[in-house]
């Protein structure tokens, strides 16, 4: 079938080519910045000793030892458990925050029995004052011989650390006490051994000082203060010149929006009437209905999973009444729903880019529905093939090949290493698909081929900067492998699936007739030129205490709080989107059938949280100086629910409900319409309920215990279980059920009745 777009609207002169270098200019010059802080990050990593001796001499445990500890820390899933440095999950606690604070509560009775004769509880204050002073002085002293790469522990943390192990070794048998891991999760001794050895490490990192510094190779994180630990001058500084770069930064482009009115999504002034007609899609394109299928059952097993990852935090030692930890532990829980969530969104914005590179042309060529299922059974395989062995994995049950079959541990890239492979494999054959699909003589539009370079450019950066992920292993120093992990968390995800969510856009835009061809370029062009000013070398605010230097503090603080200002941007675009919608054009006051009100309405959802999510949120816990006291508490995951499902979430359902209308007549999606709109209300709702009425109170009351008791404290069991703290997590519930019930069941129906009923015109 030949669907061929009516023309487009008429353009204007080519755009300046100065655009184009002005993006150039900024992604060389942020490249620059990001590869420099990640040099760094080799050089100025906490040192793995060779060996650790006690006072005496003897050794205690090896770097191997803490490299063994760091692998067997991965394959039981224990970043979906607990954090290290405020890396990880919420659980359970903070591991090296709480290992270094017993290990100062050690150190200072040991100090008390032998200055004082007494234990802590009876000393005065001044004494009790002295003794805390001579702990932080003791604990920040770097005993580590560079030359000999090896560190000698005092007689107190020599102690400590032998405690340490029986305090670890119960740690895993309880669920009740361990955040619903599976009971006795951990039982060998020498692997006992071997984590602590990993988790003393981490601890030392955070409190000693690095050489010729009177700060941690944490930059004094976790904030501790009985073992010397708060937050650094450099934290401080930089936060408040980061203000006035941001205050300059909104300044500036809020000038160039007032002299420039014609940036912005809708071109103004012109007729608005759609000019792809629903109903009449390919053969290929109706192959891609079965995509958003799948994305809708995963989407609704991802709010299950989250519902029951939730519950653990309630009542982690009882799934009403079940031994859920048994089957389904608490970290494999949180490993399914991370997973989940970037598998539906991804497949999400596979298919759509399909569907709309295929309506950019004049025929459809024979081969392509025939592709696009051979990519669908390969995306099937590799989601399905990396959850189960990632079950498989956290259960013990692959042995030596849990890194590459199972579960790798690092949190948000959990799947094995093989499935990576095959996942970039996959990305590579869909990009190869989509270059054929949209070659310049097969162009309904030739004069679109700018928008079509641009959106080839988006796709192609999809599978290659996802390779970082592949530059380390379960070995790796923990300090160079959070740097690689977050090139993909924030540098792949917020970054360029940005930059290619804003190609898809701009061109549904252009084919629906509602964007002029300049419009769309520059649009995308002035994104890119914003979020990558920012979202480059801002990827190191996640670095600030993994183990880098106060260098990348500087410079990430001072460049990351410009990724805040295209997010307060997107207000201007607000009314424009609901202008939109409306029934009547604004210039030939004619009523306007509009096809897509439910695409828009999502698209608005997605402005309104990328703003609320990554804007307010995310900006509330950028400054080094707040993040020192908040990274790894409740306002984490209520800023990355808010922008994660808010944005590429809501856009992933925007670019569902554009695929599905366009493949469904009048009368078919009358039916599928309704549960289209429950889904709309529902997800929007059940996300503002679950973050206001759960996470962001949750989050403020336990950033509240940092600042009064310390970070360990707040990350503790007996925090997380207290009355109080398990109270506002059952009040996520209403939330919850309104998420999964009116959101996403409605989606999945109305994904399934559209795929009935692209089947029967098949």
């Amino acid at each position: 079938m030949n669907i061929t777009a009516q023309p487009l609207i008429a353009e204007n002169p080519a755009l300046s080519p100065w655009w184009l270098r002005t993006v150039l200019i900024v992604m060389v010059l942020g490249f620059a910045g990001l590869i420099t802080i990640t040099s760094l990050a080799y050089r100025n990593a906490p040192p793995i000793p060779t060996q650790v001796l006690d006072a005496q001499g003897v050794p205690l445990f090896t770097g191997d030892d803490i490299s063994e500890g760091q692998a067997i820390f991965l394959k039981y899933g224990l970043m979906n458990n607990g954090s290290i440095w405020g890396h990880g999950a919420y659980l359970g606690p903070d591991y090296s925050a709480e290992a270094l604070h017993r290990i100062g509560e050690d150190t200072a009775t040991a100090i008390a029995q032998q200055q004082y004769h007494q234990p802590l509880v009876a000393l005065t204050p001044g004494q009790l004052a002295a003794v805390y002073a001579q702990v932080a002085v003791e604990l920040k002293t770097n005993h580590y011989d560079a030359a000999s790469t090896t560190l000698h522990l005092t007689r107190s943390e020599t102690t400590a650390y032998h405690k340490q192990i029986a305090y670890w070794t119960d740690y895993f048998l309880n669920p009740e006490r361990n955040g619903g891991l599976q009971r006795g999760l951990i039982s060998d001794p020498t692997e006992l051994q071997q984590i602590t050895a990993f988790v003393t490490w981490t601890a030392w990192a955070s409190v000693t000082n690095r050489p010729d510094e009177n700060y941690s190779y944490t930059n004094n994180f976790p904030y501790d203060p009985s073992v010397g630990n708060t937050a650094i001058p450099d934290a401080l500084l930089w936060s408040a010149l980061s203000l006035i770069v941001l205050l300059a930064g909104i300044g500036i482009v809020l000038l160039m929006f007032g002299k420039f009115d014609y940036l912005g999504w809708i071109s103004s002034g012109e007729h608005v009437h759609p000019h792809l007609l629903p109903g009449q899609a390919s053969a290929g394109q109706l192959a891609l209905v079965k995509f958003f299928v799948v994305v809708a059952l995963l989407f609704l097993a991802q709010t299950l999973v989250g519902g029951a990852t939730a519950h653990y935090r309630a009542d982690p030692g009882s799934f009403y009444g079940l031994e859920l930890e048994a089957i389904f532990p608490s970290n494999l829980m949180r490993t399914w729903h991370l997973q989940l969530a970037v598998f539906w969104i991804a497949t999400a914005f596979v298919a759509a880019a399909l569907f709309l590179g295929r309506s950019l042309r004049k025929d459809e060529p024979r081969w392509l529905a025939g592709w696009v299922n051979l990519l669908f059974a390969a995306f099937v395989v590799v989601i399905g093939g990396s959850l189960i062995g990632e079950w498989a994995g956290i259960s013990q049950m692959l042995g030596q090949w849990w890194f590459w079959l199972g579960n790798q541990g690092w949190e948000y890239l959990e799947l094995g290493r093989l499935w990576q492979y095959l996942l970039i494999v996959g990305l590579l054959v869909w990009f190869a698909i989509l270059f054929k699909l949209v070659q310049p003589k097969s162009l309904c539009e030739p004069v679109a081929k700018p928008l079509v370079r641009l959106f080839l450019l988006a796709s192609l950066a999809i599978p290659l900067f996802y390779i970082p992920a592949l530059f380390y292993g379960a070995k790796t120093n923990f300090t160079v492998v959070d740097t690689w992990r977050f090139w993909i968390i924030h540098l792949w995800v917020e970054g360029f699936f940005e930059f290619f969510a804003t190609t898809l856009v701009a061109l549904m835009f252009y084919q629906l007739g509602l964007t002029r061809l300049n419009v769309a370029l520059r649009v995308i062009y002035l994104d890119a030129i914003l979020y990558f000013a920012g979202g480059l070398i801002g990827t190191g605010h996640h670095w600030y205490f993994t183990g880098q230097s106060s260098v990348n503090m500087a410079m990430s603080a001072m460049v990351s709080v410009l990724e805040v200002v295209p997010l307060t941007l997107l207000t201007l675009d607000a009314w424009d989107f609901v202008r939109t919608t409306r029934a009547d054009c604004d210039i030939c006051g004619k009523s306007v059938a509009i096809p897509h009100k439910w695409t828009f309405y999502f698209l608005m959802a997605v402005g309104f949280w990328n703003f609320v999510g990554a804007g307010i949120f995310g900006f509330l816990i950028n400054l080094p100086i707040v993040s020192y006291y908040e990274v790894g508490t409740q306002l984490t995951p209520n800023h990355g629910h808010a922008a994660m499902m808010g944005v590429f979430g809501m856009l992933a359902l925007a670019l569902m409900v554009f695929v599905l209308r366009q493949t469904s007549d009048e009368a078919r999606w009358v039916d599928i319409e309704k549960y289209v709109k429950v889904g709309f209300w529902g997800s929007n709702v059940g996300l503002a309920l679950m973050l206001s009425m759960s996470l962001f109170p949750s989050g403020v009351l336990q950033v509240w215990d940092v600042v009064q008791h310390g970070y360990w404290h707040a990350r503790s069991l007996d925090y997380i279980g207290s009355e109080r703290s398990r109270l506002i997590e059952w009040l996520r519930l209403p939330g919850d059920l309104v998420f999964i019930l009116l959101g996403a069941v409605p989606l999945v129906i109305a994904s399934i009745k559209g795929w009935l009923g692209a089947r029967c015109v098949e």
